[in-house]
């Protein structure tokens, strides 16, 4: 039997006793949590299976041997790890992203002045009766109409 522990004023403590069905939530509750394990359990499995045929297993024990079988064993493992695996050195990484910011900053310029030149263009366009009748001229791979044809 369990206590009722409500919260209404002046209300009487009373007993009251489970449900005969109350056994059988906790057998739900373990199959949901054995499910769950065996789910859990099966994203591990297909994980490592996708890991062993990609390569990355074979690639990171070689890697890891490698490193075991240094008799001097060097200062920073994971500088060591990058390196057998073909990724960059620290130093290698700084100045590429140093290179990197310098070609975003161009590129911007570049862009600016792009964006800058366009408006100019539109400008004269729109300001210039000469320009608009030379840009409907004919390009090289279309004929020219005489004043006839039209």
């Amino acid at each position: 039997m369990l206590r009722c522990h409500c919260s209404v004023p002046d209300h009487r403590p009373h007993f009251f006793s489970l449900p005969a069905s109350a056994p059988s939530q906790g057998f739900e509750e373990k199959k949901i949590m054995m499910r769950y394990k065996e789910e859990k359990e099966a994203k591990k499995e297909a994980f490592r299976k996708y890991l062993e045929s990609s390569g990355a297993v074979d690639a990171l024990t070689k890697v890891l041997v490698a490193l075991y079988e240094q008799n001097d064993k060097p200062s920073s493992a994971l500088e060591f790890i990058q390196q057998k695996i073909g990724g960059p050195s620290a130093s290698d990484y700084e100045r590429l992203q140093a290179e990197f910011s310098d070609l975003q900053v161009r590129y911007n310029d570049l862009l600016a002045a792009h964006q800058e030149t366009c408006k100019e263009l539109e400008e004269i366009k729109n300001s210039d009766p000469m320009v608009v009748a030379y840009s409907k001229e004919p390009t090289d791979g279309e004929s020219p109409k005489s004043k006839n044809e039209d």
